[in-house]
């Protein structure tokens, strides 16, 4: 199993992203994904999950009512709203069940 985010870039202060992370290969683990975040000189932040069916999803109160998961298929997105320059990291999806990470993508918020 394999995992990719695209998505990242540079943004201002207010703005949007969306980032996806697509999902390859065969799991027979569940698909519980989680988005996470580093900050540079910082530990790795958890910042949401979204269960099989997309029906329940959870945020970290940094994100919550500002950044919104879903799937579809094989792919999660996290669309990033008002965006501040504290959300300035490299952001990873990661598959639970199968304890796979991707390699990432940066978010820049700055003007």
């Amino acid at each position: 199993v394999q995992l990719m985010e695209s998505g990242g870039g540079l943004v201002q202060p207010g703005g949007s992203l969306r980032l996806s992370c697509t999902i390859s290969g065969f799991t027979d683990q569940g698909d519980v994904v989680a988005w996470y975040r580093q900050a540079p000189g910082k530990e790795r932040e958890w910042i949401s999950t979204i269960r099989p069916g997309g029906l329940f999803t959870n945020y970290a109160d940094s994100v919550k009512g500002r950044f919104t998961i879903s799937r579809d298929s094989n792919t999660v997105y996290l669309q990033m709203n008002m965006l501040k320059p504290s959300d300035t990291a490299v952001y990873y999806c990661y598959l639970v069940g199968d304890d796979v990470w991707g390699q990432g993508t940066q978010v820049t918020v700055s003007s």
